[in-house]
C-alpha cells in the first residue's frame, strides 16, 4: 500500500542499523484523497474535503500491521510503530513525517545523510535531501520517485525523517511495474517516469 511504502521507505534505515529505541517510531501521515480509492465516499470528494485535514482510523489502520511487520524484520524483534494517516485537500501524493528517538543522542543530521546515503545508494528512486530541504509532494506528483528528508532535534535526541510520495505512482502503479522490473531481471527504471507534473 501506499501509506506502508512511504513510511518504510523512511524508517528503514533507522531500524536496520538498530539507530532508534524502537518503540518511540512514530509515523505522522498525510494523504491526498485518491488514496481512498475511487469508492462514493463523501469525505473522499475534493469539494467536501477542502479547507479542511483530519485524522481517520486513528490506532487502528489497515496498514499498521504491515508496517510492524517490515520494521520487525528489520529490527531483527518484534516493535511497534504508532501510525497516524490524515486526509488533506490535495487529489495525490503522501507526505510522512517520522519521529523517533536516537539510541545514540551524538549523532547528528549529517551522520544520517551519511548513512541513508548508504543505505538507497543502489535504489535509483530515492533521492535524499541537502541539508535544510524538506520534501514537498507535488515534486513527485506523477513519478515513481521518494523524497527524503532529514532533521536531528538535539533538544529531544530525536530523528525527523520527512518523505514524499505520489501516492498512485510510488505507491501503487510505478512500485507494481519496479517490482517486476526486478523480478525479470530487467532495468529497475524501465518504463517508469521521473519527470514529474511540476513545474
Amino acid at each position: 500500500g501506499c501509506y506502508p511504502t512511504v513510511s518504510l521507505l523512511a524508517l528503514a534505515p533507522l531500524f536496520k542499523q538498530g539507530l532508534i529505541v524502537t518503540e518511540t517510531a512514530i509515523v505522522d501521515a498525510k494523504s491526498g484523497t485518491s488514496g481512498g480509492g475511487r469508492k462514493s465516499q463523501a469525505s473522499l470528494l475534493l469539494a467536501e474535503a477542502d479547507s479542511s485535514v483530519g485524522a481517520y482510523s486513528v490506532a487502528r489502520h489497515r496498514h499498521t500491521p504491515e508496517i510492524e511487520q517490515i520494521c520487525s524484520d528489520l529490527a531483527g524483534h518484534e516493535v511497534m510503530v504508532q501510525f497516524t494517516p490524515h486526509l488533506v485537500p490535495m487529489a495525490r501524493g503522501i507526505l510522512a513525517t517520522v519521529y523517533a528517538t536516537l539510541r545514540d543522542p551524538g549523532l547528528v543530521r549529517e551522520d544520517l545523510l551519511t548513512i541513508y546515503g548508504a543505505f538507497y545508494r543502489s535504489s535509483p528512486w530515492v533521492k535524499l535531501l541537502p541539508v535544510g530541504i524538506y520534501p514537498q509532494t507535488k515534486w513527485a506528483s506523477g513519478t515513481n520517485l521518494c523524497y527524503i528528508g532529514i532533521e536531528v532535534d538535539p533538544r529531544t535526541d530525536r530523528v525527523i525523517v520527512i518523505a514524499a510520495i505520489d501516492n498512485l505512482l510510488k505507491g501503487q502503479a510505478g512500485q507494481a511495474i519496479q517490482c517486476l522490473n526486478l523480478m525479470m531481471g530487467w532495468e529497475e527504471t524501465l518504463g517508469l517516469p521521473s519527470l514529474g507534473f511540476y513545474p
